[in-house]
């Protein structure tokens, strides 16, 4: 076991998440191997070497861990001289991502850990891609022709992120993924017939792809057989553009192209609602520093501890059928991600929830406000709520969504 992570705080968190102590205690055994495992596959030098020239496109695959039950879990590195992204077979995560600044000096700006047991027992969904159903269900349950499913709920009385073992706590299959104009991976998860609740057997790939123009594309793509479901796919990576561990995102500037949001109740449950950002603090349509009205008085900041909302996406899409959503910019380092997508909505979360309890991948603390989250999707509690886009999957449809990060500096 990590020598900071407390047995009791291993055993209380891997019961919030589902696992038992019998599998914290197998998680902790494998503590130590696995960490070197992972120091060696994140190593500095080797990513400096794999990015010696833009352009140049490489990937590599190295072993990261293995679960209790025996299953081996990989780290795939891809570069493109420029930018370096590692990406974990547990859960298709994004565990680090490496981009220079405005001088040309690399850090990761990714927030993630350099061992599996974290991962499995700690992580507040760093990196990880996201399902079934991204977002919350109220009260974890949904009514779909007629029969009402249930969910498993770990997150007050709703289900988060697909219920108590989601799509991030699998070990998914991997590929690489080569063009001549980009690098990655296609992870394969097929997710049984009413597992966590979810009807008909849902087969799911989303691949990661690394272009020369310094884009992350995620295409993802899942059909079912059986039964109808809902599906809601997304990546829960979270950035601090300064570096990972540098400390408060209030400097970050933020603009957001929404012309509205979901307001939520005291479960961050949306009441329905689609109302005007105009006004309010949730209006990011001119640049503004994300800390800016952070401690304000509004009271939808107040109920989600500040910003953890859905917005409603505006604006046109291009010739590839995906709309500019945002832009963040680090104005120190100069570090800006700029985010396209054919999705209707973004989550929006400023790290609300980070309490300084674990250790990341640099060795540092995470606090609150430390990090921001930008998952694209359809709006939460869709299955509930009929005035939303629908989330419905149907035998012989194919759910089909992309999203562009792309990596720069101003």
């Amino acid at each position: 076991m990590p020598d900071h992570l407390p047995r009791r705080q291993v055993l209380r968190t891997a019961g919030a998440l589902g696992l038992g102590a019998a599998a914290a205690g197998a998680l902790s055994s494998t503590a130590e191997a696995t960490t070197q495992a992972g120091s060696v596959a994140g190593r500095p030098d080797k990513l400096a070497a794999m990015g010696a020239h833009h352009g140049k496109l490489e990937i590599r695959k190295d072993p990261f861990g293995t679960t209790p039950e025996g299953v081996a879990v990989d780290v795939y590195t891809f570069t493109n001289g420029r930018v370096t992204i590692s990406m974990l077979t547990w859960g298709a995560t994004i565990q680090r991502v490496e981009t220079p600044d405005r001088r040309g000096r690399t850090k990761n700006i990714s927030l993630g850990f350099d061992n599996l047991p974290d991962y499995a027992a700690l992580s507040p969904y760093f990196g990880a891609t996201i399902g079934r159903y991204g977002n919350r269900i109220a009260k974890g349950r949904f009514t779909l022709d007629g029969t009402t499913y249930q969910i498993p709920v770990n997150n007050g009385e709703n289900a988060l992120h697909g219920g108590t073992i989601g799509f991030d706590k699998k070990v998914w299959k991997a590929k690489t993924v080569r063009t001549d104009d980009s690098v990655g991976v296609a992870f394969s998860y097929v997710s049984p017939d009413g597992e966590m609740g979810f009807p008909g057997e849902l087969s799911t790939t989303v691949t990661y792809t690394l272009d020369r123009r310094d884009n992350l594309r995620i295409d993802y793509h899942a059909t079912v057989a059986g039964k109808p479901t809902v599906v809601n796919l997304t990546n829960h990576v979270y950035f601090n553009l300064a570096g990972e561990g540098s400390g408060s995102i209030d400097d970050h500037v933020l603009e957001l192209n929404a012309p509205s949001y979901t307001p939520v109740d005291a479960g961050l449950i949306p009441t329905g609602e689609i109302a005007p950002v105009a006004g309010t603090p949730f209006d990011f349509n001119k640049p503004t520093p994300i800390g800016a009205r952070l401690r304000g008085d509004h009271p939808q900041l107040i109920v989600g501890r500040g910003y953890d909302h859905n917005f409603v996406l505006g604006g046109k899409t291009d010739h590839d059928g995906l709309r500019f959503a945002a832009r963040f910019w680090e104005p120190e380092s100069g570090r800006t991600v700029t985010v396209h997508t054919d999705q209707p909505g973004a989550q929006f979360y400023s790290g609300n929830f980070l309490d300084g309890t674990f250790l990341g991948i640099g060795n540092k603390a995470y606090r609150q406000g430390d990090a921001f989250a930008f998952e694209t999707q359809h709006f939460p509690d869709s299955p509930n709520q009929p005035n939303f886009p629908s989330t419905v999957l149907r035998p012989g449809e194919t759910y089909a969504t992309t999203t562009v990060y792309t990596f720069g500096t101003k």
